[in-house]
């Protein structure tokens, strides 16, 4: 048995913000701007995983009106929902998560990224992909105003 779902997420890009993405600071003139550290690869990431089980979205388990979560590492998130996947018997087949970003240029960052999902998933890196692309300067993210992630998760019957 298996289960597929999709997440996506988006956040404006800040003054006086760090620029974290797949648990990785990358250095940049601008970082996002959110309630938690603004991971947005990871936040896809959670919400694939959520709605490939139904349980929802990540508002749903860590909400932005919560003090608890404020500044939170997003990576600590995502243990907490690999956690409760298992719970509910399932476990990660893959996850294909695409950042959409004008800049910075995300390639020298990848492999990291994909290293700290699976470790913190508990998976093998040739189980998380990701990829980054830009749109050609063409709408919010091209105008460099934020950024934005998708992502696909199949999720496997924990047997």
């Amino acid at each position: 048995m298996f289960r597929i779902g999709h997440g996506y997420d988006v956040h404006r890009l800040s003054e006086g913000r760090k620029l974290i993405l797949g648990g990785v600071e990358i250095p940049h003139t601008v970082g996002l701007l959110g309630h938690s550290d603004a991971d947005v690869l990871v936040h896809a990431i959670m919400d694939s995983m959520l709605g490939a089980l139904a349980l929802g979205d990540i508002g749903h388990f860590f909400p932005d009106t919560d003090e608890k979560y404020k500044g939170a590492d997003s990576m600590k998130l995502l243990g907490e929902v690999c956690h409760i996947c298992r719970e509910q018997g399932y476990k990660i087949g893959n996850i294909d998560a695409t950042v959409i970003a004008q800049a910075p240029k995300l390639a020298p960052y990848v492999m990291q990224m994909r290293e700290n999902i699976a470790a913190v998933c508990g998976c093998e890196v040739s189980q998380i992909g990701v990829k980054a692309t830009t749109e050609e300067k063409l709408g919010f993210t091209g105008e460099k105003l934020g950024i934005s992630a998708h992502a696909v998760a199949l999720m496997t019957e924990n047997i």
